[in-house]
């Protein structure tokens, strides 16, 4: 195999994750053209093909598969070295990538200001997306710690809990069960719910609850965003059950309020996961550690919902 040089590793990175030389172009502030001689030459180096196109799409060859996972090695390597120099100087500067799930965007952004504060040097690419894409991105190691309340189950990852999650049933502040001192499951079957949607964790633990009891949720109307949730409650499609994060903060309105039922809350927890084996960066560690300690002052400004008696 002919040298190579970074740059071409480089452009091939951004074309092969993009699977466009187009999107690859725009990323990298190149012209199209640019990013095909880049691509070009490269083949050329390693002298056998690296992408093949069928329709628009790019797709790697088992050459092209190779070099893809020896190029991430090698930007990943670079990035660690810079930060461990970085850190050597005394300074705290590199890159943080995070994926968390939707429900957990009410709270990360309050934890990252202060942290960005504090090292103005680190850059952080923040991914919100539901449960499942965010175990396909675990999977495919792109990111550098991931926030999730349901934890994949195995022993191939690590898991640390840090924050309370408690789901909690929502209506509109209107409703005649909001004057309730306590709510029956048995009477809340009754009404309508707004859930979210399949293979949500929110929703597999309130069905969940209502299953021990042998009851059946109506299910009137599925979502896959909070916010779009919580206005169907206002607008009276149903009730919900969400996770308490989505009504503090700016989530807050006076319009919904919290039902006094029983078996709820349910109690969960909020956890930061990434694979065994990942070697963990002087900035994903130092965030890491502040994670642990600023979530405690999180849950003493929360005033968290206490179990109904039973």
């Amino acid at each position: 195999m002919k040298p190579v040089t970074l740059h071409q590793l480089k452009v091939f990175e951004a074309a092969a994750r993009h699977g466009s030389f187009t999107r690859a172009a725009e990323e990298l502030y190149l012209t199209q053209p640019t990013v095909s001689i880049q691509v070009k030459q490269l083949t050329k180096a390693v002298g056998l093909p690296l992408f093949e196109q069928v329709g628009k799409r790019l797709y790697l060859t088992d050459a092209g598969k190779e070099l893809y996972q020896t190029a991430k090695a090698i930007f990943e390597r670079i990035s660690e070295m810079e930060m461990t120099v970085a850190d050597l100087k005394g300074m705290k500067q590199g890159r943080l990538r995070l994926a968390v799930i939707t429900t957990a965007k009410y709270f990360i952004p309050r934890l990252l200001g202060p942290f960005c504060r504090k090292y103005p040097g680190v850059n952080v690419s923040l991914q919100v997306t539901n449960h499942e894409r965010l175990l396909e991105r675990m999977a495919e190691n792109q990111d550098d710690l991931y926030i999730l309340s349901r934890p994949p189950e195995g022993d191939d990852v690590h898991v640390q809990p840090f924050l309370d999650n408690p789901l909690v049933v929502v209506a509109p502040s209107s409703h005649p069960l909001a004057q309730e001192a306590k709510v029956s499951l048995q009477r809340l079957a009754q009404e309508p719910f707004i859930l979210r949607e399949q293979g949500s964790g929110t929703r597999e633990a309130a069905q969940q609850v209502f299953r021990e009891r042998s009851l059946d949720v109506q299910v009137k109307l599925d979502l896959g965003s909070n916010e779009a949730i919580k206005q169907a409650i206002i607008g009276g499609l149903g009730l919900s059950v969400l996770s308490y994060h989505t009504l503090t903060s700016v989530g807050a309105t006076q319009d919904l309020t919290v039902l006094n039922v029983e078996g709820f809350p349910i109690h969960r927890q909020w956890h930061v996961v990434y694979p065994k084996g990942k070697q963990l960066s002087i900035i994903t560690k130092t965030f890491l550690d502040y994670l642990l300690q600023e979530s405690v002052h999180i849950a003493e400004d929360m005033q968290l919902p206490r179990l109904s008696p039973p």
